[in-house]
């Protein structure tokens, strides 16, 4: 038991890594899309969760807003939207680059584990207490983000804001034109 309780951050980390990797897994095997975007949000909650565990609540909850309700619904639409069963299984599926893509794949891997066993991914260590500490005082990371964010990055956070909105306005703006043009092209015949 004093196993257990020593080690509980441990086996947690690793029980939702599993789940995050067999998540990743199985929106590459699952055949059938809805399946394939409802192990999409297990593996996004399973990386939430990591979050949780390294302290970053604020991403955690980012993570489950922007990453699980947004764009997994974005997808979900798409998958109801387009009628799946139609479309040709040899267009769906490129079977020809299927070796390139392993091969890729494994080259990364062994990379990456490369690097890490060198020790050239270990200088990337950060100061947690600096997220922290706010003027010498110890609050949440979530504050002390959002007092960086307003205070010291303020300009560019709003910058973004602006490019975003006018981003979205144009996006309305092109899909209200689309909806005239086909709705005059209907009326036409």
């Amino acid at each position: 038991m004093d196993f257990l309780v020593n080690n509980f951050a441990a086996i947690m980390f690793y029980a939702f890594a599993a789940v995050a990797v067999a998540g990743g897994v199985g929106v590459v095997v699952f055949r059938n899309p809805l399946h394939s975007a409802l192990s999409l949000l297990v593996s996004f909650l399973a990386v939430a969760a990591l979050f949780v565990l390294r302290h970053a609540e604020f991403l955690a909850a980012v993570q489950i807003l922007v990453y699980a309700g947004g764009i997994l619904v974005l997808f979900l639409f798409v998958i109801m939207l387009v009628n799946v069963k139609e479309l040709d299984a040899g267009s769906a599926f490129l079977s020809r680059q299927a070796p390139i893509a392993v091969l890729a794949g494994v080259l990364f891997g062994v990379i990456l584990c490369l690097l890490i066993l060198t020790g050239t991914l270990a200088g990337i260590e950060g100061d947690g207490a600096a997220l922290r500490a706010l003027d010498g005082e110890n609050v949440g990371n979530t504050e002390a983000l959002g007092w960086t964010l307003y205070t010291k990055y303020l300009v560019p956070f709003e910058v973004i804001s602006v490019l975003l909105l006018v981003a979205m306005i144009g996006a309305i703006v092109f899909g209200r034109r689309d909806a005239a043009l086909a709705g005059n092209g209907e009326a036409g015949r």
